[in-house]
């Protein structure tokens, strides 16, 4: 770029301050798809659906016959394995497939599109459980298998923790049952006991953690008389309106601004742009700075995260702190996914941040489903006094149900003894040296992987180039561990987890890893990386096309 453009460039924004700040936004956005939903909107209606048949599958990478030939043999064995274990399961998967879309869509998502008609026919994976107890899963065939979904990070404590109060929940409410609009008694205690530890002044109760999130932005947009909102690229707040920007939301960007994470750029634009009404935080990100949620579906080659570091996560939310309160922006910790297992008072006193506004759901609900804005009372107010007509609505029938708030109490009250207290003394310790030994022995296996991990959260990583990762999955599937249908993007743990729990779950990753190496997947032609893999994909494509 020349000296002469760069100053005409500044000369122009000079004049028209309008364009000093659309420059400003342009920069803040991360390179990638990512950071730039339009166009990854545009690229995905370009991309076109073509499938491997078998004579292709087994060699997409360009191997040999021979190592092809080790690949089908395996491929078969393991159908042949998976198939034997769950025929009731996978039985009753099948019935229910029709009449339910997730089921189609997460049986056609969990692996790369090229490779899913074969791996539907071949590799099905049963989606009901029978049993759950401690930290296992037991499906209707009676196979019991660790239990690494986390049930989408509702379960922190353990799956017995949550049945305790669930029980709890329901007795304390059956004496209202369904009696909505009123409260039950125990309210005013999840309240006091929801602002202690959130650092809040006022609470209001939803019924999904998706739906504590749109009240908080809409509360900080009736306060500020603003309309945009600020996003962290690859960041999840749920699937509303478009603060889920891309592919998977038909409506074009309206009032959403995506920047990028941890960059002194996006700053900039939070002091320049005058119509910013807050800025939402996932602390989740500080796992995969600007990149989405990993999913084995869009592996095409490796994949490798770099975490941020405590301090340097600290530092940064530090400094969106200092501005938005400089600027009268709202910030909201989305604390839905990684609400109290990080800390007992979650992310904020993890990273010592306070927000404006704090949601979660997911654990809160003791095994139920809910959601929870905690804020400062300013922001949490929903009339103005002086103007008895502006009023922010809302409401929903379940909110507050006696039945979650029973739960929610259970929950809250078992956060203060003893035994869940000692369960965060030493937690990241505890937790980076669970890491560090599960890594060396995927090191001392020879194996492309490791793995890394904001505290009991973590991320699958590859760390050399093949067509065929998302494999791993069905490996581990059939040495007895579980995963969420998003494959080995996410492994979520539990803090019931003993010691005992990681070494066999160890034991049975790399026993996974070592057999998916000895049946050829990992055999690379000499010579190919990640980028020629890319590029022939975009060959296909075009061919397809």
């Amino acid at each position: 770029m020349s000296t002469e453009w760069v100053l005409s460039a500044g000369a122009l924004a000079a004049a028209f301050p309008w364009l000093h700040r659309r420059l400003l936004l342009s920069r803040a956005k991360h390179r990638s798809l990512a950071g730039h939903s339009r166009l990854a909107k545009r690229l995905a209606r370009w991309v076109p659906g073509y499938s491997y048949g078998e004579a292709h599958f087994f060699g997409a990478d360009g191997a040999p016959a021979s190592v092809a030939a080790q690949r089908r043999a395996g491929f078969f064995r393991l159908s042949a394995t998976l198939q034997g274990m769950a025929p009731q399961g996978l039985a009753l998967t099948t019935q229910a497939r029709a009449g339910l879309p997730d089921l189609q869509f997460t049986g056609r998502y969990r692996v790369p599109f090229q490779f899913s008609e074969l791996v539907r026919q071949h590799l099905p994976l049963p989606a009901f459980w029978e049993h759950a107890d401690g930290v296992s899963l037991s499906d209707l065939d009676g196979n019991r298998f660790h239990d690494l979904t986390g049930s989408y990070g509702v379960n922190v404590f353990g799956v017995d923790f949550y049945k305790a109060t669930m029980a709890e929940g329901a007795a304390l409410g059956a004496t209202l049952g369904p009696v909505l609009g009123g409260y039950h008694p125990c309210v005013a205690d999840n309240v006091a006991r929801l602002k202690s530890l959130s650092g809040m002044d006022a609470v209001s109760f939803h019924m999904s953690g998706t739906e504590a999130v749109m009240q908080a932005v809409r509360l900080a947009r009736y306060h500020t008389g603003r309309k945009r909102l600020v996003r962290f690229c690859g960041a999840y707040h749920g699937w509303w309106d478009d603060v889920q920007p891309g592919p998977g939301n038909p409506m074009p960007p309206g009032h959403t601004l995506t920047l990028k994470d941890m960059d002194e750029r996006a700053l900039q634009v939070l002091r320049t742009q005058r119509d910013i009404a807050c800025v939402l935080v996932n602390p989740l990100q500080a796992l995969h700075p600007n990149r989405n949620a990993p999913g084995d579906s869009t592996l095409v080659s490796a994949r490798q995260s770099t975490p941020a570091t405590r301090a340097a996560y600290t530092e940064w939310l530090q400094r969106l702190r200092a501005v938005c309160t400089e600027r009268g922006i709202a910030l909201i910790f989305d604390e839905v996914f990684v609400g109290f297992r990080l800390a007992r008072g979650g992310a904020q006193a993890h990273y010592g941040v306070l927000a404006d506004f704090v949601t979660y759901g997911k654990t809160l609900g003791g095994g139920l489903p809910v959601g929870v804005v905690c804020g400062r009372a300013a922001w949490m107010q929903r009339y103005r006094p002086d103007r008895p007509a502006d009023i922010c609505f809302a409401r929903g029938t379940f909110n507050a149900h006696p039945y979650v708030m029973g739960a929610m109490n259970a929950f809250l009250r078992r956060l203060d003894t003893d035994e869940v207290r000692a369960l965060y003394e030493g937690l990241d310790e505890r937790w980076q040296q669970r890491l560090n030994t599960f890594n060396q022995g995927l090191q001392r296996a020879d194996v492309p992987v490791r793995v890394a991990a904001l505290s009991s959260i973590w991320t699958v990583n590859f760390t050399a180039p093949s067509r065929y990762h998302w494999m791993l999955q069905f490996y581990l599937r059939e040495q007895g561990l579980a995963l969420s249908w998003v494959g080995t993007g996410r492994l979520v743990f539990t803090l019931a987890h003993t010691d005992d729990d990681m070494a066999d779950i160890q034991r049975r990753f790399v026993l996974a890893c070592q057999q998916m190496r000895g049946d050829g997947w990992w055999t690379v032609p000499a010579g190919k990386t990640g980028r020629d893999f890319g590029r022939q994909i975009l060959k296909e494509m075009w061919r397809a096309r």
